[in-house]
């Protein structure tokens, strides 16, 4: 696996590079670790801008090992070390980064807005669907709210565009005087009697949205 693969739509955290064990230098932070035993020395550099470059060198010919990064190369050695390679990128991974995939301002709003209100954090549940994350309440394990990203297609519209929407609970007999295809469509792959989806363009303003979150919030207690 190429390592942009590994860490796609991930963002660094500094201050866990440091707990993890990296060194900060000069051209980013640094860290170490052998792999088969000590048979190779793996070295990783994480720019500041959160870029991961790696280096792994062959401890008795001193020379760079490069197989375990070629698809093509089999055996059980270079599968060894690439295991272990791997394992080592996955440890960052989940140790230093966390998930990064909404990039519009009002997506990163809600998120950051969410947290601070509720002290949620989105969930990516599916493995098969990596950009779709919910945000449920703690105390009764409810969804409120689903963030996603569709071809505007999806939602009616005749784009092929991606975009990122907002899944919302809503009291059902409000739904018809709401929906109007433009601000506000039908809950997509939600239950459409109880469910509606705004898109995170900026077409409905960041606080409107927050108080329809708080409606969903507390439709989500029942």
């Amino acid at each position: 696996m190429e390592i942009d693969e590994i860490f796609e739509n991930r963002k660094i955290i500094p201050e866990r590079l440091l707990s993890f064990g990296f060194v900060r230098q000069n051209d980013g932070y640094h860290y170490a670790a052998p792999l088969l035993d000590g048979r190779f020395q793996m070295s990783v550099i994480i720019s500041e801008q959160g870029k991961v470059y790696t280096e792994v060198i062959d401890t008795v010919s001193e020379y760079a090992y490069v197989l375990h990064r070629v698809a093509e190369a089999e055996g059980e050695f270079v599968g060894r070390v690439r295991d272990e390679y791997e394992s080592v990128l996955a440890a960052i991974n989940n140790a230093c980064f966390e998930r990064d995939v909404f990039k519009s301002s009002m997506a990163k709003k809600v998120i950051s807005h969410v947290r601070e209100t509720y002290g949620d954090e989105l969930e990516f549940l599916w493995n098969r669907f990596p950009e779709n994350a919910v945000f449920r309440r703690q105390d009764t394990e409810k969804w409120y709210a689903a963030l996603l990203r569709i071809p505007k297609r999806k939602l009616g519209i005749d784009d092929d565009e991606l975009i990122e929407i907002i899944d919302l609970r809503i009291i059902s007999e409000e739904i018809p005087s709401l929906i109007d295809n433009k601000k506000y469509f039908p809950g997509y792959h939600m239950n459409k009697k109880h469910w509606f989806t705004i898109c995170l363009d900026g077409s409905v303003p960041a606080e409107e949205i927050f108080c329809r979150i708080e409606e969903s919030y507390r439709l989500a207690k029942k």
